[in-house]
């Protein structure tokens, strides 16, 4: 399957994975109390220095941020056109950070790591019987690893029809690629029941 991890030893892919995540989940609940653009770009800046510190090549990481960046520009214009054009570039230069930082930390940590750090904030309800933070980590887990395997679908099912002379469309991409992920979510909760 598909992964966002991009092995490597930086110094980035050596810090914890819940440090990471605490880092990412204090900085995006700060950007989100910032309004002032030179502020978000010094901020978006000092991410795209992390990002060139991780070792990430700028091939692979287009190749993650390139179906997003259609929506983030799709946001930008239309917060310019129900606000105003200083809104639209700060919501840019925010959303901006911010699936950048996300994507670093997935990209410099891997699944395993992110799976241990969900069971241990999750051992206290885990201790009280309400839930199994094993299977819940695992379901996580399974989720981030069926993301980035659903673009690859996509793109395997364009290719495919490209070769056989046809147009992708819309209609004749989305029944192939509904059926593939049926069938895909079907055998993840048939391996789930025979695990649990």
């Amino acid at each position: 399957m598909g992964s966002f991890y991009f092995p490597g030893n930086s110094w980035l892919h050596r810090l914890s994975a819940g440090l990471k995540l605490a880092i990412l989940m204090l900085a995006g609940g700060g950007l989100m109390w910032i309004h002032h653009w030179p502020v978000l770009l010094v901020s978006l800046l000092g991410v795209c220095i992390l990002v060139q510190q991780s070792g990430v090549g700028i091939q692979k990481l287009w190749s993650h941020l390139r179906a997003l960046s259609w929506l983030l520009l799709a946001l930008i214009l239309f917060t310019g056109f129900v606000q105003t054009p200083e809104a639209a570039l700060e919501v840019g230069l925010r959303m901006s950070a911010l699936l950048l930082g996300a994507l670093l930390v997935t990209m410099t940590t891997s699944i395993s790591q992110m799976m241990e750090v969900l069971i241990w904030l999750l051992k206290p309800l885990h201790i009280r019987g309400w839930i199994n933070s094993e299977r819940v980590a695992l379901v996580f887990g399974l989720t981030l690893r069926l993301i980035p395997e659903l673009s690859l679908q996509w793109r395997e099912i364009r290719e495919a029809q490209v070769a056989r002379g046809l147009k992708p469309s819309p209609f004749t991409m989305g029944v192939p690629m509904l059926l593939r992920t049926l069938r895909r979510a079907q055998e993840i909760a048939e391996a789930l029941d025979a695990r649990y």
